[in-house]
């Protein structure tokens, strides 16, 4: 059976972008070079000097890895000189980075959210970690790019992805009309079609969430653990608890066998802990276009509007049916209102 290759895949998607030259493909090809880039590098960490950290931290807060900088610089750099982009948001810069060429008006007509290195934690211990990248067009391209421009509602992403570097390197995108996913053949150098029109299972047995932040949770996701856990052969319960603490490779092996991931607001975190921009966004848009669903309370996750870059959220994201019960214990507890003290509201 002959091999179709991320390019050649892409390049036969292109007439489902009319807007499009040409622009978005080439976009594409850009985030999977550097995608083979920093998986070189993570394959090697360990014999080089790359891993731990390197000194300073992130607008987070957050100590930097070295591999996390390195996978960092490869994106801008590959998305820089591709030149169809004209803004980078990172999870590792405080504000955006403009990368327009010499002519600002005439610039790239697409904008890039990225995690560069998600789960860096996990380096140092050989445990997989991943890229999360999102595309956004540009609403008007006769006037100089601002980061205002950026902050757009999930459901207009134009596509979103992510690479999981891990026993294998996959990137799994959706520009919006399913999910493909792409297994890089080292032998060649090319990521090749090996997932197509990937579906999430609308059950699964398995729930993710860290559970050492149970004491901060909120009723009804403690009620909802309880439940996970309770016996009930028509169920199939208790389910099977399994958190890497790498949002790429839990939403990976929940898109792949079902399941569902949770990472909720806590007493720590009141207005969550992930990223809306950098990682709730692109996975939200994955999975929904996998046929599963992710809320943030009782809201879309899609539906939110950004106010600011580095806006945080609660997430629970996965299977539908299961996503659904976790809104079925917030019905019945008493902490379903935000933190203004008004009932959260659903739509989608």
């Amino acid at each position: 059976m002959a091999v179709k290759t991320l390019g050649q895949f892409i390049i036969e998607k292109q007439a489902d972008f009319p807007y499009a030259k040409g622009e978005l493909s080439r976009l594409l090809r850009d985030i999977g070079i550097a995608a083979k880039i920093i998986n070189r590098e993570v394959n090697k960490a360990g014999l080089v000097d790359i891993l731990g950290e390197n000194g300073d931290h992130n607008v987070q807060g957050e100590a930097q890895k070295k591999l996390d900088v390195y996978a960092d610089e490869q994106f801008i750099e590959a998305l820089s000189r591709g030149g169809e982009c004209c803004y980078i948001a990172s999870e590792e810069h405080e504000g955006g980075i403009d990368v327009s060429k010499e002519n600002p008006v005439k610039a790239g007509k697409y904008m890039v959210c990225m995690d560069p290195l998600d789960g860096s934690s996990n380096i140092d211990l050989n445990v997989s970690v991943g890229s999360i990248f999102s595309i956004y067009r540009r609403k008007n391209v006769d006037c100089l790019v601002c980061e205002d421009e950026v902050l757009q509602h999930g459901y207009e992403q134009i596509a979103a992805g992510y690479v999981i570097y891990g026993s294998s390197t996959m990137l799994v995108y959706t520009t919006g009309k399913g999910v493909n996913g792409f297994t890089l053949d080292p032998s060649i150098g090319e990521f090749c079609l090996s997932h197509p029109d990937m579906k999430i299972p609308e059950d699964g047995v398995t729930y993710a969430v860290n559970e050492g932040n149970y004491l901060r949770f909120p009723q009804y996701i403690k009620d909802y653990i309880k439940y996970c856990q309770e016996e009930d052969s028509a169920t199939f319960r208790p389910y099977t608890s399994r958190y890497i603490g790498s949002m790429v490779a839990d939403i990976h092996r929940t898109l792949i066998i079902g399941g569902v991931f949770l990472y909720p607001e806590t007493s720590s975190y009141p207005q969550g802990k992930l990223r809306l921009l950098y990682e709730c966004n692109p996975m939200a848009f994955i999975i929904e276009q996998a046929g599963g669903k992710a809320v943030s309370g009782r809201e879309r996750v899609l539906e939110i509007k950004p106010t600011h870059l580095h806006q945080r959220t609660p997430i629970v994201i996965g299977s539908r049916n299961m996503v659904d019960k976790v809104l079925e214990f917030m019905d019945k507890s008493q902490d379903n209102v935000d933190a203004s003290g008004k009932a959260f509201t659903f739509s989608g």
